[in-house]
């Protein structure tokens, strides 16, 4: 199975890095490797959330998620978007941001392409930190069939039953955002949290709808067989959404990683080989958690997987004013995975030891 899901990421690293050698020499080989390398560690908690998504979607979408959804990922993120950012927040016209874009050295109005990015950073940092506050939000005031940290999301538990809550709380964190961290870009940074907000409800919320239909979907298979639609078709409304939003939320954990990768080259092409290159085993790895059913075998991981995300969502709008090293953004969701791993693994050994001393008592 790990050689099934992870061949082709092994197979794309290779041919990726053979390609930066011959282009960039051992230069282009390192930094290509560097950020293949630093677009796992800022992702690896992202991988665990799409498990959680990708599990409830069949077979069939899963194989979409790991192509047409790779693609998407690759050159839609990495190469098209930040693009579609530079033009469209300095106002430039295509062809000067492509030009731009393909001489890293080449200025237009005294800014290279890799600094306009950066200016571009409050309406990405609102937009990405709006929509993964919300994914945070909306689990720890969710009822959880475990807690992991007991004593505060029981609490968090009981509040979330008030209407709309993690709407009202992302809107006061966008605000304060605004008010305290982009001071000279306050306009834009509202903005762009709004459309962050309206799109995490938008994709969402018709996931959920076509969701709660597949129940009576269900009961309509043996008839929709029979009249020549397959299963794949009477499920596609539920999994097609799911998978928009599995792209949307791939997109607001790769913001940081875009915009941090120019840190360390600013040759698009390294940038988008590098992050694509790592993308790829963000996706071999979520397709792995879910037919390994490490999910359900570490309870806590999802848990720690949300922690995570909540304190990136924190370190994107805190990011508006203040540079945060790529390093520290990895290494807490790094931690927030490794801690809650640990504590699956003491609960499975607990619970072990309680069964065996339970079958031995029954015995005697």
């Amino acid at each position: 199975m790990f050689l099934r899901t992870f061949g082709w990421s092994f197979a794309i690293t290779a041919l990726g890095l053979i390609a930066a050698g011959l282009l960039w020499g051992a230069q282009g080989f390192g930094i290509v490797l560097i950020l293949s390398i630093l677009e796992i560690s800022l992702s690896f908690d992202n991988a665990v959330v799409n498990a959680t998504v990708l599990k409830r979607m069949n077979p069939y979408w899963q194989k979409i998620f790991l192509t047409v959804g790779v693609l998407i990922a690759v050159f839609g993120m990495r190469l098209v978007f930040p693009l579609l950012v530079v033009g469209l927040t300095a106002k430039l016209n295509p062809a000067t941001v492509v030009d731009l874009a393909l001489h890293s050295d080449k200025t237009h109005d005294g800014l290279t392409y890799g600094q306009y990015l950066a200016a571009a950073n409050p309406a990405i940092a609102a937009f990405g930190g709006v929509f993964l506050l919300m994914i945070f939000l909306d689990f720890v005031f969710d009822e959880k069939e475990h807690n992991w940290l007991g004593w505060l999301e029981r609490p968090l538990e009981k509040v979330g039953k008030l209407d709309a809550l993690s709407s009202v709380v992302a809107l006061v964190a966008l605000v304060l955002a605004s008010r305290f961290f982009a001071a000279e870009h306050a306009e834009t940074v509202l903005l762009a949290g709004v459309l962050g907000l309206i799109t995490y409800l938008v994709v969402g919320g018709l996931s959920s709808i076509f969701e709660s239909g597949l129940e009576e979907e269900a009961e309509r298979e043996e008839e929709a067989e029979k009249s020549g639609k397959s299963i794949v078709q009477v499920a596609g409304k539920a999994a097609f959404f799911l998978f928009l939003y599995l792209e949307v939320l791939d997109a607001s954990f790769s913001f940081d990683g875009v915009v941090g990768a120019f840190a360390i080259s600013n040759d698009i092409f390294q940038i988008t080989l590098g992050l694509g290159i790592g993308a790829m085993y963000i996706r071999s790895l979520t397709v792995f958690l879910v037919r390994k059913g490490t999910l359900d075998d570490y309870v806590y991981l999802e848990h720690g997987a949300h922690y995570a995300i909540g304190a990136l969502a924190v370190i994107l709008l805190v990011g508006i004013k203040y540079h945060i090293p790529e390093i520290v953004t990895g290494l807490i969701g790094v931690a927030f995975i490794g801690l809650a791993l640990a504590s699956s693994m003491l609960r499975n050994r607990r619970e072990g030891a309680a069964d065996e001393k339970e079958l031995v008592g029954s015995e005697q």
